[in-house]
């Protein structure tokens, strides 16, 4: 099964990094990345611009507006993702904790079931 990870983290922390900083960090879970490539479990693999770069359209009203930026009601922020081949959930989990390993301080790994969505197909 497909998981989703999705990288959570205070995005002023992370934006606060020195270039050798974030360069050491990619080289962490630059690893990672390798052992699942190797591996055969490695999907799609991005990390996201700075929430200043976002448009969010918010809908719930007649018609639906478009707004600068996430307005989440958080401190932490949605900064990448990973898509993995994962046999079990724990298997998900352990990618994760991995992942984690490799990123210093806090923040989280929100772990998800891909379904794949397929136009005219049955999604029973």
């Amino acid at each position: 099964m497909l998981y989703a990870i999705l990288c959570y983290n205070p995005e002023d922390v992370v934006g606060s990094w020195s270039k050798e900083e974030d360069d050491a960090v990619m080289a962490r879970l630059g690893v990672v990345q390798d052992k699942l490539r190797e591996q055969g479990r490695l999907g799609p693999v991005a990390r996201l611009l700075p929430t200043t770069a976002a448009t969010t359209l918010r809908k719930g009203r007649d018609e639906p507006i478009i707004i600068d930026g996430p307005f989440a009601e958080t401190k932490e922020q949605l900064l990448g993702f990973y898509v993995v081949e994962c046999a079990s959930l724990d298997e998900a989990i352990e990618t994760a904790r991995d992942l984690a390993r490799a990123n210093p301080g806090t923040g989280s790994y929100e772990i998800r079931p891909v379904g794949i969505f397929r136009p005219g197909s049955d999604l029973s």
